[in-house]
């Protein structure tokens, strides 16, 4: 039995019907020209007898002093065909009937009885391709280190037919050498460390004085959610990206970033509900060296002004430029236990959404999460089957009706919007609204 890092203890006692707390990914795989039509199956036959488990995907809360959120006991047996499932889409098998699938196993809660994961083989699609739908509890892995641990059973080598399996991977030198005492002296170091983060602090409440914590305008995405989501995804070519960052000096990811206020800013004038003031997003920013594979939450914050009250794309892409370079200053000076530390001062009054009544009488901390994960820039297989698209879909959580993540495969920018049912209307137009935004960051930047 091992306590719980508070960091991570925290997306369990967040937890609620309405408020799933897991992390997943959709992965689309197209199979080996020789594969035959059992393929799917015979993947999963092989998923089922890699039976060695790793200690991180044997966890589960235990119950300790009444409460099941304080430490994590280790279940001796893990029921292999329970949590790696074979399932298909109904005919004609398109793509959206995929992701309607995922988004329903997207929306159910992870059973804290047993290890919190789940694997899904998906088949039955058209075009013969088929998927795996993963998910795991963001108390267990951040969204960061799922994507990394998904991305260690890939191989660049098409000819390669070793089942890799994320339950089951050799763990790095940094890994093995980091143990239980790493969140505590993690958070020993971070009190340690008060003063210089008061006055990090301080820096930052004064050069982000757009980006203040409640200084965001409400909006329909900040609202109380329910239990039931729905995912839209779609992939974009890199160099598009790559080209508007050339003509405009800006970094990739103030250009997602631009792409996503256009097509939010969009999504809203739509709908007649467009805020006077700039919607700010929260941006996370990984704390992970590349060899860092222990396990918990390591991720930073910084809070950007989308620039959704400037009707000009260019002028939109230097105040989001402005904003993450004055938010990336401040924390450059910081040890990684401050800027932990820091990202929780600035984010905490986002406890208050625990509350959900509490929700219609504050402004919100930020209004949306945008998070770019960085993926592999060449081709990938897995068991000989190329890896197509990789979209992650995280948490909408009350007070965020809205999520949008994106990572890199290969050529691509694989998008995964994933949205309350009840609160966030027509999803698919952000999609939409996405791909006119680009367009209109290429027009202006030609």
């Amino acid at each position: 039995m091992e306590f719980i890092a508070p960091v991570d203890a925290v997306f369990l006692l967040a937890e609620s019907r309405e408020q799933p707390m897991h992390v997943g990914s959709l992965q689309l795989f197209e199979p080996p020209e020789d594969a035959g039509a059992d393929f799917a199956a015979r993947v999963h036959t092989e998923l089922l007898r890699s039976a060695d488990v790793d200690p991180t995907f044997r966890k589960h809360p235990a119950t300790i002093f009444g409460s099941p959120q304080m430490a994590w006991t280790h279940a001796d047996h893990v029921e292999l065909d329970y949590h790696v499932r074979r399932q298909a889409v109904p005919a004609p098998g398109r793509m959206d009937q995929l992701v309607e699938l995922a988004s329903g196993l997207h929306s159910s809660l992870l059973d804290r009885h047993r290890p919190l994961w789940e694997f899904h083989l998906i088949e039955g699609l058209a075009d013969g391709r088929f998927a795996l739908y993963s998910k795991m509890h963001h108390a267990l892995i951040d969204g960061v280190s799922a994507q990394r641990l998904l991305r260690r059973t890939l191989t660049s080598d098409p000819s390669s037919g070793t089942t890799r399996v994320p339950w089951h991977l050799p763990r790095g030198r940094r890994s093995r050498e980091s143990g239980a005492a790493g969140p505590a002296r993690n958070l020993v170091s971070a009190a340690a460390s008060g003063a210089s983060v008061l006055r990090a602090a301080r820096t930052a409440l004064s050069r982000q004085q757009l980006t203040l914590p409640f200084a965001a305008p409400r909006t329909m995405f900040n609202v109380p959610i329910g239990g039931a989501r729905r995912a839209v995804v779609r992939s974009w070519p890199l160099e598009r990206l790559q080209q508007v960052k050339k003509a405009s000096g800006s970094t990739l990811n103030d250009v997602v970033l631009t792409m996503s206020a256009g097509a939010l800013r969009r999504y809203l004038i739509e709908r007649d509900a467009l805020p006077d003031k700039p919607l700010i997003a929260m941006v996370p920013m990984s704390l992970r060296a590349e060899d860092d594979e222990t396990n918990g939450v390591k991720v930073g914050a910084v809070l950007c002004n989308l620039g959704t009250d400037i009707a000009d794309p260019l002028d939109r892409l230097r105040v989001v430029a402005g904003s993450m370079r004055d938010g990336k200053d401040v924390y450059s000076t910081l040890s990684c236990n401050q800027t932990m530390a820091l990202s929780a001062l600035m984010l905490s009054p986002l406890a208050l959404n625990l509350v959900p009544a509490l929700i219609s009488l504050t402004n919100p901390t930020f209004n949306i999460v945008i998070s770019n994960v960085p993926g592999p820039r060449e081709p990938m297989y897995w068991n000989g089957a190329r890896l197509d698209a990789s979209y992650p879909l995280s948490i909408p959580f009350d007070g965020q009706a809205v999520n949008i993540t994106l990572t890199s495969n290969a050529g691509n920018l694989d998008f995964g919007v994933v949205g309350c049912r009840r609160s966030v209307p027509q999803l698919p137009r952000l999609l939409d609204h996405l791909e006119e935004s680009l367009a209109e960051l290429e027009r202006a930047s030609a």
